[in-house]
């Protein structure tokens, strides 16, 4: 009974010495419902397109989800610069390091994240480690048969676990791409495309989770909390495994009907030429650097990779296109306007977090991560005490907010880092845009089955 009062005292505490900072949550949220609110706009917007003019351009620009969160942010920036006890270099510096309150540990930019996302989506969207993933997952898909049904389950099933090897972002890409040119070309019903835009996000988001090093919500809490790659896989890496297998069955028995009447993956696959091996190994290495500078957190080293990437490129246009850059900066706006906004909920986010027992902090986790990025929920939960502190209470507590954080991050587009780039790719395939609503529908069952997992598997 007194955990309440306690908690509103601390809020109203935080509010009295800063007034901004609720401010700063007014307008996360106000992007937050833009966000689900962009199908419709966008819908106006192509009835406004026709007549031509500003209105149809602005109502475009405002429809599209990946630039929300980046509009918003820049809304945030000019309150905080016009704010009394702000000002000009609050605001720029807060722009610059992503930090509300200045840390004395002088760590990394929290823009490396987005960077990353930018430079990784890129990559794996080339022509040459497309080839490879079509070519590996393609002749899994023939071992069972070669169907659609086939393709899609493998696509589904293995596409997600490599986020655990190359990070979240490029299998997001690598398995967007696959099931657009495999499985959503062949003109599946509504209700199929959106569950299987779900299980993809969903799984993806638990699949990075057998390795300490590549799902970023995992990333944010490893050294803090003295977890190493056997640690992780204990915890975490069966139970994502099984949430996977079962979610994909369920959902393939489901709609077995329709996957059995859709026409075979396999028809109208081009004859082209096979990929120089060397170009292959180029891309690959040119990922396995971005994603180590990634870990060290060396930004600058990581952009001259992806100069030397796009120089490669251009030398080797015989064989690949000019890479698309389009669709990876709309996504890397969107996590770093995701960074901006978020930088100043720590004030209610983490007392809330402190406040709870075990269960409760699973659902809260759950809950929160289809509000803000899961990455920004971990982090936030690794700065507060009661889950640093040695035993096995704290580490159940610990097991909690993660478990939650992986279940919850495919319930909407901004729950999960790679979820844009998985609906940029996507969403050409679903009229009017990716409804949030149909989303979060279709994402429960996946949800609820990823938490069953990590409180039975652990």
């Amino acid at each position: 009974m007194s955990a309440k009062p306690e908690l509103w005292s601390e809020l109203a505490t935080a509010i009295s010495a800063d007034r901004f900072l609720l401010v700063g949550t007014l307008v996360f949220f106000a992007a937050v419902a833009h966000a689900f609110l962009c199908p419709s706009i966008a819908r106006l917007a192509h009835s406004a397109e026709k007549q031509g003019g500003l209105k149809g351009a602005v109502l475009h620009l405002l429809g599209e989800v990946e630039a929300v969160f980046g509009l918003w942010a820049i809304v945030l920036f000019i309150l905080m610069a016009c704010w009394p006890g702000k000002g000009w270099e609050f605001a720029a510096r807060y722009i610059e390091t992503g930090e509300y309150v200045p840390s004395t540990a002088g760590g990394p930019s929290k823009f490396v994240e987005p960077l990353f996302v930018f430079v990784i989506m890129v990559m794996a969207a080339s022509k040459p480690v497309m080839a490879l993933a079509a070519g590996l997952l393609g002749r899994v898909g023939r071992v069972f048969g070669g169907s659609a049904a086939a393709h899609w389950f493998v696509v589904l099933t293995l596409a997600p676990l490599l986020g655990s090897l190359i990070t979240e972002p490029a299998a997001m890409t690598i398995g967007a791409m696959l099931l657009s040119a495999q499985f959503y070309r062949l003109k599946p019903s509504e209700p199929l495309r959106y569950a299987t835009l779900a299980l993809l996000f969903v799984n993806v988001s638990v699949g990075g989770s057998l390795t300490h090093f590549a799902a970023p919500p995992v990333v944010m809490v490893a050294a803090k909390w003295g977890w190493g790659l056997k640690d992780v896989f204990a915890h975490f890496g069966v139970a994502a495994l099984v949430s996977i297998l079962l979610s994909n069955l369920a959902y393939l028995f489901w709609f077995r009907r329709e996957l059995a009447a859709l026409k075979g993956a396999e028809e109208g696959r081009s004859a082209e030429p096979p990929m120089p091996a060397w170009v292959v190994v180029f891309h690959l290495a040119c990922m396995v650097w971005t994603v180590l500078m990634l870990t060290e957190h060396r930004p600058v080293l990581m952009l001259g990779g992806f100069l030397v990437f796009l120089a490669f490129t251009a030398a080797t246009s015989r064989w690949q296109p000019a890479p698309g850059l389009r669709g990876p900066a709309l996504v890397g706006f969107f996590l770093a306007g995701l960074v901006v906004l978020g930088g100043v909920q720590g004030w209610w986010i983490a007392p809330i977090l402190s406040r709870m027992g075990e269960g409760a902090l699973l659902i809260c986790s759950t809950v929160l991560t289809a509000f803000n990025d899961n990455a920004a929920v971990t982090y936030l939960a690794s700065q507060v005490p009661a889950l640093s502190a040695v035993g096995a209470e704290a580490e159940s507590l610990r097991h909690a907010v993660l478990a939650g954080a992986l279940a919850g991050g495919g319930l909407t587009v901004i729950a999960n880092a790679p979820n844009p780039a998985g609906q940029s790719i996507l969403s050409p395939w679903f009229d009017g845009g990716v409804s949030a609503w149909r989303l979060f529908l279709w994402a429960i069952a996946p949800t609820l089955l990823a938490v069953g997992c990590f409180i039975c598997l652990r």
